[in-house]
């Protein structure tokens, strides 16, 4: 079985790709290399090109006739990048996604796996949310995540394609094997900022400390990024018992059903690290909220899948990947 997988040279499809040749499942990637890495494509069938170039995906295609599903993780990804450039941010992630499912419909293609996010939903009082829980996604990098969802079920409807989207909550660490991980020498994410404190020896700021949550900081959904590829492979493998002509298009979260709090979060680093990080309460900054996270009751239920891997596992791992990311990467 061969995969297609879009965005395959970043973060997330790496890992799934990873994910894939552990299952005998083949990769097939397409990235056009605005933000994914070459170097995660050696050894594998990589394509460099456009998820809306008709002539590129009709020649994989041709060459890769036994492709059985597309996994679509192309897309821009930061928040305050959409905010500052809307139009680029709806034409790369809405517009070349409706050329790429039309291109998949004409290859025959019409199991989509796409990575969706749980910043659609209006997460703001430290509350779990569920896939019925209303939405209201608060960037223009979220709402293309949304509007591609709805257009995505639209199509399914008409019978031309079965979507599964897959609503990340927060992706952490690396392969297990350091195939590949993150490709930013610093993230921006509150992991990459706690890396970044205890390597330059400053204090990390505690942003709000007195949230409706269980210690008063802020609340994210830290998911381990092999848990995540391990969904990807339980929704390949069992596509065509979750979704059926008569039910062709559904959402499913993937998180760990607890969630972990900046405090919990600056705990379990320092259970890590040998040097432990000093905190510091500070005020919220401009715009930050409670937060929330997910049960994963409905990706039990459907795909078999939950999270095996602790939250220190994941801080280890994207650790672990910070040598080899510099070594790999060279920038």
């Amino acid at each position: 079985m061969s995969v297609l997988i879009a965005g395959g040279a970043g973060y997330i499809g790496s890992t799934v790709a990873s994910a894939c040749l552990d299952a005998g499942i083949t990769p097939v990637i397409i990235d056009n290399l605005v933000r994914g890495r070459a170097e995660f494509t050696d050894g594998r069938i990589f394509y460099e090109g456009d998820i809306s170039d008709a002539g590129l995906i009709d020649r994989i295609f041709s060459e890769h006739p036994d492709i059985s599903a597309a996994v679509h993780c192309a897309a821009l990804i930061v928040v305050p990048e959409s905010v500052a450039d809307p139009v680029g941010y709806y034409e790369a992630n809405v517009t070349k996604s409706l050329a790429f499912v039309s291109h998949l419909h004409r290859n025959g293609c019409d199991r989509l796996i796409f990575s969706s996010s749980g910043s659609i939903y209006q997460a703001e009082d430290g509350s779990p949310v569920t896939e019925d829980s209303p939405l209201a996604p608060q960037s223009p990098y979220a709402r293309t995540k949304a509007m591609c969802e709805a257009m995505f079920a639209d199509i399914a409807a008409a019978g031309k394609l079965r979507v599964l989207s897959l609503r990340y909550f927060n992706p952490i660490g690396s392969d297990p094997l350091l195939r590949t991980g993150l490709q930013l020498k610093w993230p921006s994410h509150a992991l990459g900022k706690l890396i970044q404190a205890h390597q330059e020896g400053t204090a990390f700021p505690v942003t709000g400390v007195n949230y409706p949550t269980r210690d008063g900081t802020g609340i994210r959904d830290y998911v381990h990024v092999w848990d995540l590829a391990a969904a990807h492979i339980a929704a390949i493998e069992g596509f065509d018992s979750v979704l059926t002509e008569s039910k062709p298009s559904i959402a499913v979260n993937l998180g760990t059903g607890s969630g972990t709090t900046v405090r919990e979060l600056c705990t379990a680093f320092n259970n890590v690290v040998s040097t432990p990080l000093a905190t510091v309460d500070t005020d919220p900054r401009p715009g930050d909220v409670a937060g929330g996270y997910t049960a994963s009751d409905r990706a039990e239920k459907l795909l078999g899948w939950a999270p095996k891997l602790t939250l220190e596992e994941g801080i280890r791992s994207a650790l672990e990947w910070i040598p080899v990311r510099d070594k790999m990467l060279n920038d």
